[in-house]
């Protein structure tokens, strides 16, 4: 009879030593950072709506939640003059894990640098008169809302910071909760181990772009119903 009973306990015992190998080696686990608050970076970098402790140095400790969304406001080839002030006016890479949705397709741009010029100028989902923001098509809330859902945790990325400390003013100011969207700042400050590279400089010093590596959400405005 102690035979079998040490039988099974010794079964038992390799079940559970099975199953958490199964589950380091075959379904690992993510170690993700406990998230705070939002809080506003200090000087310039809070001007834009960076935040403090979710930046580009940190952002690495909380990819992959699955109560988020991460968005990357660029253009994948922006018409603003960005190298002007040290960026790229081409997605030259991307954080692993964001998917990039173009913040000028959103909105009409207001306030960049003097020296970037002028971006996009053309069909937007939404116009903003310094005060309001007015739907130009009947679908341009349910878009929003598809795109940055309301229930999520909400990470926002640009090149510099611009574009996605705008696109956190606009979420607000239509309703979405403050506290759930996080301006990361920019990519080309970023220095982690998530870059998913899209530029290559070929051997002629030329240098072309791998568009195809990248999760892009595109608005076709031509299917969409004016107000």
């Amino acid at each position: 009879m102690k035979k079998y009973i040490w039988s099974g306990i010794i079964g038992a015992v390799i079940l559970i030593i099975g199953a958490f190998l199964l589950g380091k080696f075959v379904f690992p686990s993510y170690k993700i950072a406990s998230l705070p608050a939002p809080e506003l970076a200090e000087g310039q970098r809070g001007e834009l709506g960076i935040d403090k402790n979710v930046n580009e140095s940190t952002i690495d400790d909380y990819l992959g939640r699955g109560d988020a969304v991460y968005r990357d406001l660029r253009m994948l080839k922006d018409p603003g003059n960005y190298e002007a002030i040290g960026g790229d006016a081409y997605l030259s890479g991307f954080v692993d894990g964001f998917e990039v949705v173009s913040y000028p397709y959103i909105v009409n741009v207001e306030g960049l640098p003097e020296a970037v010029g002028d971006t996009y100028t053309g069909e937007t989902l939404f116009t903003f008169d310094g005060t309001n923001y007015k739907a130009n098509y009947k679908e341009s809330m349910q878009i929003l809302e598809d795109l940055f859902p309301k229930d999520k945790i909400i990470f926002l990325m640009c090149g510099g910071g611009g574009y996605s400390g705008m696109m956190k003013n606009m979420l607000v100011a239509l309703g979405w909760d403050a506290n759930k969207i996080y301006d990361v700042g920019g990519y080309w400050f970023y220095e982690g181990k998530n870059n998913v590279k899209v530029k290559r400089v070929l051997d002629d010093g030329s240098a072309v772009y791998d568009f195809y590596k990248v999760p892009y959400h595109t608005i076709d405005f031509d299917v969409l119903t004016e107000r």
